[in-house]
């Protein structure tokens, strides 16, 4: 079955939970029903609140009319035959007239006994499905076209494939996924926290956690570095005239209301960084011999998401990135885009991300409006991106409207542990705000010329990055990442004074260490340090304290090590080492 043929089967089965729910409760009012990525929903508006215990009963109406489906026929209709045949709906209505007065022609798909408004897209061949194929799974509130000052809805989402047995292992994956679930993780482990007081997408970061975004940071910064990258540093607020200049105040919707001061101009918290790198850049001349140059700033940025699309540290409002902005000549893309494609394909390798591919995202040539500069530049942006990708080799797609408002963009999407994907690193190529901000550099001969500009940020979102990370490895992380990567259990009291000399032993080499020194029997500590998935367990009695081996409960082995006194720091150092790509 292609993706199309997927996608209609989806949409189709959204047309068919309508057709159950309207049967089970008449009085519902239904609203919108698409397809999505692995299934479909569609929202409604109840008399009475339902719940998860009555998706069942929804499914099984569901199986038993679908036999009934054997095609969907089209009809068009006037705006009054669609207006007379939901006059009791007003969300059907606010459709109708919207679509009809821009000029759309308004059509009716049937299938059994069942009508909606619809614009097509549908299979023929859902009674001849297998019925296990699709299954209802979660019920979540949803405002009416997204806006949070209209009626709140419930929506109804299901799943759906080819065959059950696709469905099937859709539906273990999600189970995996529910404990995996680095909500859960995070609590359960000390990583981080959000506090309704503090505000909704602003998470805070307990010390192991800190510890973790800390280190993974690091790696980023260690590699760039080595390869010619320079930090910078830029503050967290800014002038509205900035946004005047970029363009963002009019075309970016994310932003925090502006701050009035006294006496003062406007101010914003910063949703994005590319405009305080373009201005450092402008306050002093810079030669041809000067480029590129490779500035990074690890910071945090401000934006205003939907409470209702918020989601742990995957959907924050509050995201730190690992931004980078490289100032060169057109002749330079190609080698630093390539340096960035390096990093990326380093860090996937590093971290188990093996299966990626990449969204070439350009502009959309029927909404001009949404973007900034020149079509011919544009064209010349999209087409240097598109070949770097194809020398390389990789598995890429075209993804039209995807682009950023001032260029297009790589996207890069990989696979984790249990096969779903996520939308990770992203390099820009921006030939647009270096014209909006005046930007110059002085070639070998002739006039001024503009500089190129390459966004690019590895990680995308720490927080995001680190959500992901956390589900991935079920947060279990490979010792080189994992917050604490020893702990020493103690017998008794006894040992405590030896088990402190250890640690500070490890420490000075490099490791991260701590000590469980509780009254607690030493199984239970071994089990405890098991819960919070700690790489390496050491017990401290009184052989390791008079020089014999130690043994270590390597988390996830049925194995332990043995290693005598005089290796343990360069084992250790071995295996917390970050593996080589």
């Amino acid at each position: 079955m292609t993706d199309e043929q997927l996608e209609h089967l989806r949409h189709s089965l959204a047309h068919l939970l309508a057709a159950a729910v309207l049967e089970l409760y008449p009085d519902a009012k239904r609203t919108i029903g698409p397809a999505i990525e692995d299934g479909f929903y569609y929202d409604f508006q109840f008399s009475s609140p339902i719940s998860e215990e009555d998706l069942p009963k929804i499914e099984a109406k569901m199986r038993e009319i679908m036999s009934s489906w054997t095609a969907f026929s089209r009809r068009e209709v006037t705006a009054d035959e669609a207006r007379a045949a939901f006059a009791d709906n007003t969300f059907k209505i606010e459709l109708i007239n919207e679509f009809s007065k821009d000029g759309q022609t308004l059509t009716f798909y049937t299938s059994g006994a069942f009508t909606d408004l619809c614009r097509g897209g549908h299979s023929d061949g859902i009674a001849s499905l297998e019925p296990e194929c699709f299954r209802l799974t979660k019920l979540a509130g949803a405002y009416w076209r997204g806006d949070e000052k209209n009626p709140q809805l419930t929506r109804i989402y299901g799943v759906a494939f080819a065959t059950k047995a696709e469905c099937d292992a859709h539906l273990i994956m999600l189970e995996e996924a529910k404990k995996r679930d680095h909500r859960k993780l995070g609590k359960e482990l000390e990583l981080f926290t959000i506090i309704d007081e503090i505000g909704s997408g602003l998470p805070l970061f307990y010390p192991r956690g800190a510890i973790l975004r800390r280190t993974l940071e690091n790696y980023i910064i260690d590699r760039q570095e080595k390869r010619g990258y320079v930090p910078i540093w830029i503050p967290h607020i800014t002038k509205g005239r900035l946004y005047e200049i970029s363009g963002h105040l009019q075309k970016y919707d994310a932003m925090y209301p502006h701050m009035e001061l006294k006496d003062e101009d406007s101010y914003y918290l910063k949703p994005m960084n590319c405009p305080h790198f373009m201005m450092l850049y402008k306050q002093n001349p810079h030669s041809y011999r000067d480029l590129p140059m490779r500035w990074t700033c690890t910071t945090t940025n401000y934006r205003y998401e939907k409470s209702g699309e918020l989601s742990g540290l995957t959907r924050v409002r509050a995201l730190t990135q690992d931004d980078c902005h490289v100032f060169c000549m057109p002749d330079q893309i190609e080698g630093e885009v390539n340096l960035m494609l390096d990093m990326i394909d380093e860090l996937y390798r590093v971290v188990g991300f093996n299966n990626f591919w990449v969204r070439i995202s350009t502009h959309d040539p029927e909404n001009k409006e949404k973007y900034i500069g020149d079509p011919v530049v544009w064209e010349k942006s999209e087409t240097a991106l598109s070949h770097l990708i194809e020398r390389r080799g990789w598995t890429h797609k075209v993804g039209v409207g995807e682009a950023a408002f001032y260029g297009p963009k790589l996207d890069f999407m990989a696979k984790d542990a249990i096969g779903r994907e996520w939308q990770l690193s992203t390099i820009q190529l921006d030939m647009n705000l270096p014209e909006r901000f005046d930007l110059e550099y002085i070639p070998a001969e002739g006039e001024r010329q503009r500089p190129v500009v390459i966004h690019r940020a590895i990680l995308g979102s720490t927080e995001r990055f680190l959500g992901i990370l956390i589900e991935h490895f079920a947060g279990a992380f490979p010792m080189w990442l994992a917050p604490v990567q020893i702990r020493l259990a103690t017998v008794s009291e006894t040992f405590i004074p030896f088990a402190q000399s250890l640690l500070t032993e490890l420490v000075e080499a490099g490791l991260r260490v701590e000590i469980d020194t509780s009254n607690e029997k030493v199984g239970k500590k071994i089990r405890a340090s098991a819960m919070m998935k700690v790489p390496w367990t050491l017990v401290i009695g009184a052989k390791e304290a008079e020089g014999g081996d130690y043994k270590v409960n390597v988390f996830g082995s049925e194995t332990d090590l043995i290693i005598p006194p005089i290796e343990l720091i360069a084992r250790a150092n071995e295996a917390a080492k970050i593996p080589s790509a």
